[in-house]
């Protein structure tokens, strides 16, 4: 009798220990975890992977460091995260095998398992710099004007950028779209040239009218514009094409025609102020010091080509009614993966977010592999692309950099609060959904353990040096 219920024992201890281990199991054959747990490696050996590793919430202590992740104290909502669909980004998609072209966009834009959700793209009024040629919507020969906008056409958009932008938008119909010009139409300007020159006041009304057209333009392709900026990178006239404006010029076109113009249409476009870098917040709280100017603005872009981050939240302070966005930041070709990767998610992903920035743009979605095409005289010449089309596709640092928030962090996510590390440098949300994702940069030399507390519980994940990591629960 005895070895029998012994036997029983120790069956029902084999089969105790086989449950558990199935539990551990999940329909994917993957351990199963409270927290889901992705990871791009600065090394590129490990590239936005979900591992397969057990983190459940516990109560045991430890001795590690911990982030706290509060969703009771809240901050801003999320628009979204994504790229710059330059022109020549989009004649370099274009040109993909129909069947190569669509695969590509819906793993840049759908929300599906194996894509990254791109959100929030920016495109040019007109060519940027990463055209392969200058132009406006209005270009017209020496000495003619056309202060009403008779012959305004987006022709040369039609080629490639409708096209693209048509396709994104069936496969996110809700993406969020931000116009931005590099330049007004040249007769418009002090110096009739596309680089540099100011805009004429007496044309004031006349690009006003032209920011409607655009609009109406693209409503007519079935593409909506959330916002616009006035002038991309209004401090920096050395670009093709380019504009300088400065602030009071800024506030005295928004408050004496592009604001009661768009009023007057019926317009909720946003406008959005500045769009540059935040070594100057002083021009956009310029702006919005103007009661007049600023009734008519939703908020401030910048871009961190000089300044500090913590500027954008210097402005938020000042005007806490209005909105901040951050629309750009490059990587010079040819890269350095492991300290671009590092730099961009714990200055901008993380940074940008922490300070009350809506969105995260990174610059050109795509390049080829000499860093074309580019306007001649004046257009960057080694910007590297989230993507190289070459005609094979390379995915590349910038990919990596928005893809651990886009595919988790959707529009209508609330920043939350999580406590700050000198070197896991973080950020957290909660998602319309419910769940919560703590997107972390282990900025040092060395892997990091370390909690992840969330009411009260805690669980302990590895993060490799110089890694990022967003986690998901």
């Amino acid at each position: 009798m005895k070895r029998f219920i012994a036997s029983c024992v120790t069956f029902s201890v084999v089969l105790a220990s086989c449950a558990s281990k199935k539990s551990q199991i999940n329909n994917n054959n993957q351990t199963s975890s409270d927290v889901a747990f992705w990871l791009t490696k600065g090394d590129k050996s490990v590239l936005l992977k979900k591992q397969d590793v057990a983190l459940n919430f516990g109560t045991a202590a430890n001795t590690h460091k911990t982030i706290t992740v509060d969703e009771n104290q809240t901050y801003q909502s999320v628009d979204g995260f994504g790229y710059t669909l330059t022109g020549g980004s989009a004649t370099l998609i274009n040109q993909l095998p129909e069947q190569e072209k669509d695969a590509l966009l819906k793993e840049l834009f759908s929300t599906e398992d194996n894509a990254i959700g791109v959100s929030y793209l920016r495109v040019s009024i007109g060519a940027s710099d990463l055209s392969a040629k200058v132009f406006t919507y209005n270009d017209l020969p020496t000495g003619e004007t056309d202060v009403n906008m008779e012959r305004f056409s987006i022709a040369e958009e039609m080629t490639d950028l409708v096209p693209v932008l048509k396709k994104i938008l069936a496969i996110n119909p809700n993406i969020k779209i931000l116009g931005s010009p590099w330049t007004p139409p040249i007769w418009m300007k002090t110096n009739k040239a596309f680089k540099g020159g100011s805009l004429l006041p007496e044309f004031y009304q006349a690009y006003a009218n032209y920011f409607v057209k655009y609009l109406a333009a693209m409503k007519a392709q079935g593409i909506t514009i959330d916002a616009i900026t006035i002038q991309n990178e209004p401090l920096h006239p050395g670009n093709t094409p380019s504009l300088l404006m400065l602030a009071n010029e800024q506030a005295n076109f928004i408050k004496t025609a592009l604001g009661p113009t768009f009023q007057k249409a019926g317009l909720k476009t946003k406008i959005i102020l500045y769009d540059h870098n935040a070594d100057r917040p002083d021009y956009p709280m310029t702006i919005l010091a103007d009661a007049e100017a600023s009734k008519y603005v939703d908020g401030s872009a910048f871009h961190l080509y000089g300044g500090k981050i913590d500027a954008l939240s210097q402005v938020h302070n000042a005007y806490p009614d209005k909105h901040i966005y951050f629309t750009e930041q490059w990587v010079g070709g040819p890269g350095n993966f492991a300290e671009d990767l590092k730099w961009h998610v714990s200055t901008l992903i993380v940074g940008a977010t922490r300070n009350w920035s809506r969105n995260v743009l990174e610059w050109n979605l795509a390049a080829d592999a000499n860093y074309n095409p580019h306007t001649p005289d004046g257009g960057c010449t080694n910007c590297l692309g989230a993507i190289t089309i070459a005609p094979a596709v390379t995915r590349n640092v910038a990919y990596y950099v928005i893809a651990h928030a886009s595919k988790f962090v959707r529009p209508g996510a609330v920043r939350i609060n999580s406590s700050e590390d000198a070197t896991l440098s973080n950020v957290a949300f909660k998602t319309p959904d419910g769940k919560k994702a703590l997107i972390v940069m282990n900025t040092s030399n060395t892997d990091q353990t370390f909690n992840i507390s969330y009411q009260g519980k805690l669980v302990t994940p590895t993060l490799p040096a110089g890694a990022a990591g967003t986690f998901v629960w």
